[in-house]
């Protein structure tokens, strides 16, 4: 199970010295001829030669109380990671753009049922042709237009959704929903690398052709970096990279590198 994996991976990375804080990072400076200072919100300061960014990317989410309250009951943010578990069931994706055609299209293979909610109308659909006509010609899937998530419906788990039509006004019940899937949008965790290093217009470190940004010493792994693949086995193959690349850096500016760290 994943808790277990990753309570194995720590167990392992600390054998091999690894100190883990449980504190976040507020900023950075240095470089890396004179060094980094990474300043953390407990007070705390720490130095490093190198730095691996990996703070991943948290999905946008529609802000509703009940949202939050099923969030793992029935509402999720991934349909690779949770579409298994809605086999034969009526499902619902919230999303405009090409992210809500893939899923959507993606859960055709467990669901009997995917509706997509846009919230505006069909003309203002941010998906690109090609993937809108691939969700709009599967029999599976039915568009509602100018149609938002009022609550989710369901004590321990979903049951339903109460919807809006925000050009009528009218408000329905959808007690045939059983899995919410919000598809509109990630954040990725970089508010503190502002000034500090590269990141593109949504906020993404901007890496080269392997992990590096765009100041050296500073290396980026994982969903901060992407914002196409979002899956745990490219984030631990880019990780892997990401320390490949650390250690090569500092190999190659004269630091004691053992020769099985290759």
């Amino acid at each position: 199970m994943g808790p277990e994996l990753i309570a194995n991976m720590r167990k392992q990375a600390e054998r091999f010295g690894t100190i883990f804080m449980d504190a976040n990072v507020s900023s950075i400076k240095g470089t890396f001829e004179e060094g980094f200072e990474l300043d953390l919100d407990s007070g705390e300061k720490i130095s490093a030669k190198t730095i691996i960014v990996a703070t991943g990317a948290s999905a946008r989410w529609l802000g509703l109380d009940s949202e939050n309250r099923l969030k793992g009951k029935g509402v999720s943010a991934c349909a690779t990671c949770d579409g298994f578990f809605f086999k034969d069931k009526v499902v619902v994706v919230v999303g405009a753009g090409d992210a809500a055609m893939e899923e959507s299209t993606f859960l055709t293979k467990f669901a009997s049922k995917v509706y997509i909610l846009v919230r505006g109308d069909e003309d203002h659909t941010k998906a690109s042709k090609i993937m809108l006509k691939r969700a709009s010609d599967n029999p599976k899937i039915e568009f509602l237009y100018n149609t938002e998530v009022k609550e989710v419906l369901g004590e321990r788990n979903v049951e339903g959704l109460r919807v809006l039509n925000n050009k009528t006004g009218e408000e329905k019940v959808m007690d045939d929903v059983k899995g919410l899937f919000v598809a509109i949008g990630h954040e990725p965790n970089t508010s503190f690398l502002q000034g500090f290093i590269e990141l593109d217009a949504k906020g993404y470190i901007v890496v080269n052709s392997n992990t590096k940004t765009s100041k050296e010493g500073v290396l980026a792994a994982g969903d901060v970096a992407d914002h196409h693949y979002r899956q745990a086995i490219t984030a631990s193959g880019i990780g892997c990279m990401a320390a490949l690349d650390a250690v090569r850096l500092l190999a190659d500016h004269g630091a004691q590198v053992k020769p099985d760290a290759y």
